[in-house]
């Protein structure tokens, strides 16, 4: 039997990047954009068409769903997303995953 995690690894680093923000709680699509943008110093060059696109793709997979909007959102029209029990599960695969890398870069001295 095939693990369902396996076929979605190893995560592109906006998926990692959307799963990472959602698995502190459900966000609307900018308050995501800008989380990503603050945590990775802008490293990541992540644009409003592309997180909609990953976040799309996201949903097909099964990783992340939309919800509704809390009371306290005043603009209605706002998205919410979620990571679903899969997408954590995914996401945390993934984490292990690159901290196994990291440990081999720590052991072939290549972080110093």
């Amino acid at each position: 039997m095939t693990d369902p995690i396996d076929p979605h690894l190893p995560l592109t680093p906006v998926a990692f990047e959307i799963l990472l923000c959602l698995s502190t709680g459900e966000k609307h699509g900018y308050a995501i954009l800008r989380e990503i943008e603050e945590r990775t110093g802008g490293r990541l060059g992540l644009h409003a068409g592309s997180l909609y696109r990953a976040m799309a793709r996201l949903v097909d997979e099964g990783l992340l769903r939309t919800v509704e909007a809390p009371e306290r959102e005043s603009d209605r029209r706002r998205r919410y997303y979620a990571v679903t029990a899969l997408g954590r599960e995914v996401a945390r695969a993934e984490a292990l995953r690159l901290h196994a890398q990291l440990e081999a870069a720590r052991i072939a001295d290549l972080l110093g």
